[in-house]
């Protein structure tokens, strides 16, 4: 029987970025063929909770497609305290968190607190729930799992397709959520 590790729990589907300049983010992926980039304003989780302390911070969110992986750039725009702001304000670059999706968010929860992981942050949004587990590894090991029902579901079905069949034009779109 397989040892039941984080890993076990599924595929890597997205890298997420939290950079200094959230417009040249957006712009290097393009360059490279990501996108097109689907662009959340001004998105507040309906719940959240940052380092056991609720919060609701105001986040701009940039989603693309780069094949089947899924790139997210994150800007946070309220003064909360959160991976997010704590990210931005040290000057970090580079990757800040991967992403799995998972069946069951409770069983997840579990299993990354049985392997020693901290929850960091944890939330509910158009009633897909995720968390992050801080894996312990440094700058950028983040493990962020989304709940693959619903809404999560489609819009990431709605981004690979919009890759699919992307010509390059129209590269940043807003969307609404």
């Amino acid at each position: 029987m397989a040892r039941e590790t984080i890993a076990n729990l599924g595929e890597i589907m997205q890298i997420a970025f939290v950079p200094q300049d959230f417009d040249g983010a957006i712009a290097h992926w393009v360059k490279l063929g990501a996108g097109p980039f689907y662009i959340i304003r001004d998105n507040q989780a309906e719940w959240q909770e940052a380092y056991g302390v609720e919060c609701r911070p105001v986040l701009d969110i940039a989603l693309g497609q780069w094949g089947e992986m899924q790139i997210e750039v994150i800007r946070q725009k309220s003064d909360e305290k959160t991976v997010y702001s704590d990210w931005f304000n040290a000057a970090s670059e580079g990757v800040h968190h991967t992403c799995i999706a998972v069946d069951d968010i409770d069983e997840t929860r579990q299993r990354c607190l049985d392997n020693g992981l901290e929850i960091v942050i944890e939330g509910r949004a158009n009633g897909t729930r995720w968390l992050y587990a801080d894996t312990g590894g440094g700058p950028g090991t983040y493990l962020e799992a989304i709940e693959k029902q619903g809404g999560s579901a489609a819009l990431t079905q709605m981004l690979k397709d919009a890759h699919r069949n992307w010509d390059g034009s129209d590269p940043i779109r807003e969307i609404q959520m």
